[in-house]
C-alpha cells in the first residue's frame, strides 16, 4: 500500500501538494514546521496504521514544504494562509464528513480552521500545548533565530537540532522564514468551545508548545494521550500512528 500523490493550485497560483494512501472515512493529518507529509506521517507507518483502521487518510504537504511549491516572495504568505490552503484542500475535495488532525504547526492549523468554522466530527491535537496555539510568538521567535542564523548552533542544543532538521529535509530558508509571517494565533475562547471529541497527542518529554494536559483540560471533550519522546522524536515513535489509530477507530 504505497501513498499516492496529488496536487491543486491556490487562488495565488501557489501549487500544492497532497498525498493519499487508504479508502473509508476521510481523515485530514497536517504535518508540523519544517516537516512534511512522509516525515510527520507516511515514513515512520502511521498513515498505514490509520488506513488500515479502515480510513482514506489525506495529508496535505503545506506551503514551503515537501512536494508543494515554496515561494520567495513574501506576498505569498500572508497571516493564516496555511489555513486558507488546507481550508481550500476541502473544498476541492468535497469533504463534508471528516476528521481533523494536526502535529504542531499542523496542530496550530487544525485550530486555525476550527476557528473559521469547519466542521470536523473528530479532532487531534498533536505536538501541542494550549500556550503553542494562543501565544504563536514565541515558537515564531525561536525559529527566526534559527533561521537568521544557520551554521552557528552547536549539535544537541535545541537550536542545533533544528538546524539539523533543515539540513536533513533539504527545506529552503528563505521560504521557512516567510511561513513564520503566517503564524496567527487561536482565541482560548475558541479552544475553549471545541465541542468535537479531541485527542491531545504528545511526546511525554514534549513541551515545546507549552503544556498538553492544559490543552486537554481546556477542551470540553478533549482526552490525553502521552507516548515516548520529545517534540522531534515522538514522530517516530510506533505508540504515535497506534494511539490515531486507536482514536480514530473507537
Amino acid at each position: 500500500m504505497s501513498p499516492k500523490t496529488h496536487f491543486f493550485t491556490a487562488p495565488d497560483g501557489v501549487r500544492l501538494a497532497w498525498h493519499e494512501l487508504g479508502e473509508g472515512r476521510p481523515v485530514v493529518l497536517i504535518h508540523g514546521y519544517i516537516s512534511s507529509a512522509d516525515m510527520n506521517w507516511i515514513r515512520f507507518g502511521h498513515a498505514a496504521k490509520v488506513a488500515r483502521a479502515g480510513f482514506r487518510v489525506i495529508m496535505p504537504d503545506l506551503r514551503a514544504h515537501g512536494k508543494s511549491d515554496a515561494p520567495h516572495d513574501p506576498a505569498l504568505y500572508p497571516a493564516d494562509i496555511l489555513t486558507d490552503d488546507n481550508l481550500g484542500l476541502i473544498a476541492h475535495l468535497g469533504l463534508t464528513d471528516y476528521d481533523l488532525g494536526g502535529y504542531s504547526l499542523g496542530a496550530r492549523t487544525v485550530a486555525r480552521m476550527l476557528a473559521r468554522g469547519v466542521q470536523p466530527s473528530r479532532v487531534i491535537f498533536s505536538g501541542m500545548g494550549l500556550e503553542g496555539l494562543i501565544h504563536t510568538s514565541r515558537r515564531a521567535g525561536h525559529f527566526r533565530h534559527v533561521l537568521t542564523n544557520l551554521g552557528s548552533f552547536r549539535p544537541g542544543t535545541p537550536e542545533g537540532n533544528v538546524q539539523g532538521f533543515i539540513k536533513s529535509t533539504k527545506s529552503d530558508p528563505v521560504a521557512l522564514l516567510n511561513i513564520l509571517n503566517t503564524f496567527t494565533d487561536t482565541p482560548e475562547s475558541v479552544i475553549r468551545g471545541i465541542e468535537q471529541p479531541t485527542l491531545v497527542l504528545c511526546g511525554e518529554e514534549d513541551d515545546d508548545n507549552g503544556s498538553a494536559s492544559a490543552l486537554a483540560q481546556a477542551l470540553p471533550h478533549g482526552q490525553l494521550a502521552l507516548v515516548p519522546g520529545g517534540h522531534m522524536s515522538a514522530v517516530v515513535k510506533p505508540e504515535l500512528g497506534e494511539a490515531l489509530a486507536e482514536f480514530l477507530a473507537g
